[in-house]
């Protein structure tokens, strides 16, 4: 352990100043990222929609997402990272409070979609910033600790999140599950994000290439490697068809199975924010000891038994711990798959694999939440469950197929990204 702790200070302490940027950024857009991902799908409820209208603005904000992923990342290379960054988080920030003063259902649809533009852009950003402002050694635990310090802050996000429609709802005298008292804790969530945006003002990035050479570049290395980029992005987008039917709606489950408050089920996803905030950080640690895509595997497949378990528990408490389990053993390994793909892409097609990754991301949530919520609506969470179950079965088999015996080296990244 000891030496652990040593090797972590040792690869933070090579962060460069745009990475720690990143990071300050990170902790305050996760915690105001978590009280909207509690909070949001009460708000549709308060408003008398249900569970199918919840999954559609998913779907409208996934599938914009989804349709604007390779655009997102052109205009991400022509303005460059530090623009993208903050252009991206901004509008995210703007449409949810725009959410908040005109509580419409078109305005909703309208404003997912625009929402879902701006964490695409964000989104295909990142990556490509990570990788380009780390090297081999740091680049790991740059990308688990940004993961996990947004996850410990959704930690912080989610507690106050179960809580701030009540303190809001106590101050004007209204019903604590009000659509007042939810749009107010939004507003909140939607001031605090654009605070998270300051310290993307302070970055220090080369002014983006224009060549034409770089514009097609991108485009000339998929024609090139059509299959190594199917292999890379095929088992997540498995994933997000099996995510995109559960987790928008993991606040409705708790809430419909168990019968439990708001004020716990915040609770709950904090703590479970938190687990995962501890995955993530002890992820690149493992990672070193056993191999990017052996933590892939090994974690991703012993969190199908949870998963089972969380859906099908006949006691709140045996949910709640299978969801902690869970939640940190499927997810711990993303970033270090993030890295892993970054690292066998050109420099010059970096923005658009990234690109198609986040479209892989988030395919599955595009289409999965309308048939997640009509599932519901029809026959509850059991179906749900059983098709979550067996497509993340596929995709950790695939992970296992196209990777466990590979040996592929990484290519070599530029010191400073633009």
């Amino acid at each position: 352990m000891t030496d652990v702790l040593h090797t972590y200070w040792l690869r933070v302490k090579q962060f460069s100043p745009n990475a720690r940027l990143y990071l300050a950024s990170t902790i305050v857009t996760g915690a105001a990222l978590g009280i909207y991902r509690l909070l949001f799908n009460f708000y549709v409820l308060s408003l008398n929609m249900d569970a199918g209208v919840a999954g559609g603005l998913t779907s409208a904000n996934s599938m914009s997402a989804l349709i604007l992923a390779v655009p997102m990342g052109y205009l991400a290379d022509m303005l460059g990272r530090k623009k993208s960054l903050i252009l991206g988080g901004l509008v995210v920030c703007l449409t949810i409070l725009a959410m908040t003063l005109w509580p419409f259902q078109w305005v909703l649809y309208l404003m997912n979609i625009l929402n879902g533009a701006g964490q695409s852009l964000s989104a295909v950003t990142m990556s490509p910033f990570l990788i380009e402002n780390s090297g081999e050694q740091e680049r790991t635990y740059l990308f688990s600790l940004g993961s996990g310090a947004q996850m410990t802050a959704s930690f912080v996000g989610n507690a106050v999140g179960g809580n701030l429609p009540s303190w809001i709802a106590a101050r004007r005298g209204l019903p604590a599950t009000s659509s007042t008292a939810y749009a107010g804790a939004l507003a909140v969530v939607a001031v605090v994000g654009l605070l998270g945006l300051l310290p993307y003002f302070f970055l220090r990035t080369p002014r983006p290439s224009r060549s034409e050479k770089a514009l097609f570049a991108p485009l000339a290395y998929a024609a090139r490697e059509p299959a190594l980029l199917a292999k890379l992005i095929v088992p997540m987008l498995v994933t997000s068809i099996g995510a995109g039917l559960l987790m928008p709606f993991m606040n409705i489950f708790f809430r419909v199975a168990y019968h439990q408050s708001d004020a716990v089920i915040g609770d709950l996803m904090a703590w479970g924010s938190l687990a995962m905030g501890i995955g993530l950080l002890i992820a690149p640690p493992l990672a070193d000891r056993m191999g990017k895509i052996q933590l892939v595997v090994i974690t991703q497949g012993l969190s199908i038994p949870f998963l089972a378990m969380l859906g099908f528990a006949p006691w709140f408490w045996l949910s709640g711990f299978a969801y902690y389990i869970r939640i940190a053993l499927m997810n711990m390994s993303s970033p270090v798959y993030q890295t892993f793909v970054m690292e066998r892409v050109e420099p010059d097609a970096r923005a658009t694999v990234a690109s198609l990754v986040s479209m892989a991301s988030n395919f599955g949530w595009a289409f999965s939440p309308s048939i997640s919520g009509w599932l519901q609506v029809h026959y509850g969470f059991a179906p749900v469950y059983a098709g979550v179950i067996g497509l993340y079965t596929i995709s950790v088999y695939l992970y296992w197929k196209f990777f466990w015996n590979r040996k592929e080296e990484a290519l070599p990244v530029p010191a400073a990204g633009g």
